[in-house]
């Protein structure tokens, strides 16, 4: 199989307790099996230990998860942070509940910050309809529609993990040369 399908497959293998977690319907058991997916789920993106491990305890976090796809997937990665970034803060402007992409955007403001993260932040964007532990979820913390749309830096935009997925595809020898450098990488120790 092609190495792309890593990230275009419209399967995985689940038994009964990650099928729960992946709100997938009619799956009993121990044993793991090969299920279709719908478009959201389906390839690396949307497995809930990458999403897990790019998130915080309490929350998502675009700035994690944009990081990782910019590494792993394009890699590109972004430059290390300065030593003094503030952290995001808890709340919006006013003390008013914001949600997490209305919270960068504040961050942003700072043209210091705003260089790193133009191009993390979408793409954790496009993954914000996964809570921290990969559950689909159209609501952030309940309040809010999620906006999942974002751009690269050339202006190419997406919507959404699955558009998220196809613009990565569009750059598939990227994404193969960075896939060959880290097994590599892993195999040279």
């Amino acid at each position: 199989r092609s190495v792309v399908d890593l990230l275009s497959a419209d399967y995985t293998f689940v038994n009964e307790r990650l099928a729960e977690h992946y709100g997938i319907p009619g799956i009993y058991g121990n044993r793991f099996r090969r299920v279709t997916l719908n478009d959201e789920r389906g390839g690396l993106l949307g497995h809930g230990s990458l999403l897990t491990v790019t998130s915080y305890p309490n929350r998502t976090s675009p700035v994690l998860r944009g990081k990782w796809v910019l590494e792993n997937a394009l890699g590109t990665p972004p430059p290390a942070p300065p030593a003094d970034v503030p952290p995001l803060p808890d709340r919006g402007e006013g003390g008013q509940p914001a949600t997490v992409r209305e919270l960068m955007e504040q961050h942003r403001a700072n043209p210091v910050c705003a260089g790193c993260h133009a191009p993390m932040d979408p793409l954790g964007f496009a993954l914000e309809n996964f809570d921290a532990i990969g559950r689909w979820r159209t609501l952030t913390d309940g309040f809010a529609p999620i906006d999942a749309s974002g751009s690269f830096p050339d202006g190419t935009t997406f919507d959404g993990v699955t558009g998220l997925k196809q613009a990565i595809l569009g750059r598939s020898d990227q994404f193969v040369r960075t896939l060959t450098e880290k097994l590599l990488t892993y195999g040279l120790g």
